[in-house]
């Protein structure tokens, strides 16, 4: 073989071997990746009762939520039990990215609407990347709607509003158990009175146990830090049946907590479950798919 022959031969090598050294270097680095293996389905649906989860809608999905309370219990045949009385909450939630949701609603209680943004810091894995955990931030802001109670003072729009702020801090621990905590500061810009607190702390906890393929059980507690407002008000209890069906979660509920908002369930919760004075409700969540997802590669990383 001619000298030039071995000099070709010899760069093809150099220029081969390089090649393939990169396609087994990514190659390794893809294996790493696949290898992480991202916790779903927490929870089976955005809120645990009435508190926020950490689950998300997916990117590109509408979430319509529908949640209506009957009165207390306790009211007697008159009221036929609660049902004469009744509270209700519509609610859009979109999925913008796969870790940031947004979402407006309107109450009938103080005809009251509320804006929302939650943001997913941390998602819980194992494999490559162990992660714990789950780790959200929620954060919302309400306007109460009522006619002023005397319209001849001067009022400030300012007035109507109030503002909650959580961490959502999850743990799948199996299949069929998860749970939550959920520190939360609730800050009131208006007060019935001097004495009380416009800016209120509390500490929730909730979890969720898987009965059969399609139904849980679920729990929700919050807490009040001691204060005027703890004084007053009660702590929010709410206990509920999940069932899915396809798009759907039906959530079933009974709860102390007249309101389904953070401001009102979580400050403003009056009834006692030693004394009945219960509410039984249901949210109704359905998705409709807005953007249809990426095909499989496509998708957003963590």
């Amino acid at each position: 073989m001619k000298k030039n022959q071995y000099i070709i031969v010899i760069l093809l090598m150099f220029l081969v071997y390089p090649v393939h050294a990169q396609d087994d270097l990514m190659g390794l680095l893809e294996d790493d990746e696949e290898t992480i293996e991202y916790t779903y389905a927490t929870f089976k649906a955005t809120r645990i009762i009435k508190g926020q989860s950490v689950e998300n809608p997916a990117k590109g999905n509408l979430l319509f939520i529908v949640s209506h309370q009957f009165g207390r219990l306790n009211s007697g045949s008159y009221e036929f039990f609660g049902l004469d009385q009744a509270t209700i909450h519509l609610g859009l939630e979109y999925g913008i990215t796969e870790r940031l949701t947004m979402g407006i609603g309107r109450s009938s209680l103080k005809k009251t609407v509320d804006g929302f943004v939650k943001y997913k810091i941390l998602r819980q894995s194992s494999g490559a990347r162990n992660m714990p955990f789950s780790l959200s931030y929620f954060g919302n802001t309400i306007i109460n709607g009522l006619r002023w109670t005397d319209p001849e003072r001067n009022n400030f729009f300012s007035s109507r509003m109030q503002y909650a702020h959580q961490l959502l801090i999850a743990r799948k621990f199996s299949n069929s158990l998860s749970l939550q905590l959920t520190p939360t500061y609730i800050h009131r810009n208006l007060v019935p009175a001097k004495e009380d607190q416009h800016d209120v702390f509390a500490l929730g906890a909730g979890g969720r146990f898987k009965i059969t393929q399609r139904m849980s059980i679920n729990a929700e507690y919050f807490y009040l830090l001691p204060g005027e407002t703890a004084d007053q008000y009660k702590n929010s209890l709410s206990l509920s049946l999940d069932i899915e069906t396809g798009g759907h979660v039906f959530q079933l509920f009974f709860s102390n907590s007249a309101g389904m908002i953070e401001e009102y369930f979580i400050a403003e919760t009056t009834g006692s479950w030693g004394k009945g004075d219960i509410h039984f409700g249901f949210n109704i969540n359905r998705t409709f798919v807005i953007q249809k997802p990426k095909q499989p590669g496509e998708g957003e990383k963590w």
